[in-house]
């Protein structure tokens, strides 16, 4: 293993957005347990240290690897497409207005039934979006295509959050 190896590579993956989750955890598990400080106790502080940067380096690729949009980010950064989402927020004018029915749909709901509702719209989008996503990144490689589609899906899980806060504060 080395520090500079792509998240990809130091996890033995293929560089694809299509992920098995259950074998990334399985392979975060390993990882750890060939890192784990606890193992070079023995070595010192120098030891001790270099063991603690790879245990770090190791979270890090799995928190990255096992969220979908972050991965498919990383992936995006990794084919020289950057997301840059504070930055760069232009959308497609559909998206745009469909951001905003939503807002104003969870503005406007009185009960529970309508905000419910509107999460099976926005979950059902999320999850359309995330198979385009798959698309764009493993069959046609279309990194710009990709990276526009991360900065959509970010809007859409801020507004996800909301409409979860929204569940919540009802269901009190």
């Amino acid at each position: 293993m080395q520090l500079d190896s792509d998240d990809f590579q130091l996890f033995g993956l293929p560089r694809r957005f299509a992920q098995d989750r259950a074998h990334i955890d399985a392979q975060w598990k390993a990882l750890q347990a060939e890192v784990h400080p606890d193992r070079f106790a023995g070595e010192g502080a120098a030891g001790q240290r270099r063991a603690m940067q790879w245990s770090v380096r190791v979270n890090e690729a799995h928190a990255r690897l096992k969220d979908p949009l972050a991965r498919a980010a990383y992936l995006c950064e990794l084919h020289g497409a950057r997301i840059e989402a504070e930055s760069n927020t232009a959308m497609p004018a559909g998206f745009l207005m469909q951001q905003m029915q939503w807002r104003e749909a969870l503005d406007d709901a009185a009960g529970l039934a309508e905000v419910e509702a509107l999460h099976d719209e926005v979950t059902a989008f999320r999850r359309a979006a995330l198979d385009e996503l798959a698309r764009a990144c493993d069959e046609r490689e279309d990194w710009s295509a990709a990276a526009e589609q991360v900065r959509a899906l970010m809007f859409v899980e801020r507004f996800a959050h909301d409409v979860d806060r929204r569940v919540q504060a009802l269901e009190e």
